[in-house]
């Protein structure tokens, strides 16, 4: 995941925020990667996910942020993560 992130644009760079790995671009966070509590699937929390329009992001209680979970028994949706990384990267630039 972190390498996926990384890769998709030169800008993305990589930090430790509130205990977790955090992504930002252009120095403001991005996204993150974490576990969900109740269905113990890792996840990639995108910061901006309310401005976000993607079948797949789970908005949950969250105000700002969607998820994407991620089944650790299937491959990686790599096509989804990137297709969701470009709306998301739109709202930056």
């Amino acid at each position: 995941m972190r390498e996926i992130i990384l890769q998709y644009d030169k800008d993305i760079t990589e930090a430790w925020k509130y205990g977790m790995p955090f992504y930002c671009y252009k120095g403001k966070m991005f996204c993150y990667l974490w576990t969900h509590k109740k269905f113990l699937q890792p996840y990639i929390g995108i910061v901006e996910g309310k401005s976000i329009d993607h079948p797949q992001l789970i908005q949950e209680k969250r105000a700002r942020m969607k998820i994407l979970l991620l089944d650790p028994d299937k491959d990686i949706p790599i096509r989804t993560i990137k297709a969701i990384l470009k709306e998301v990267l739109a709202l930056y630039k």
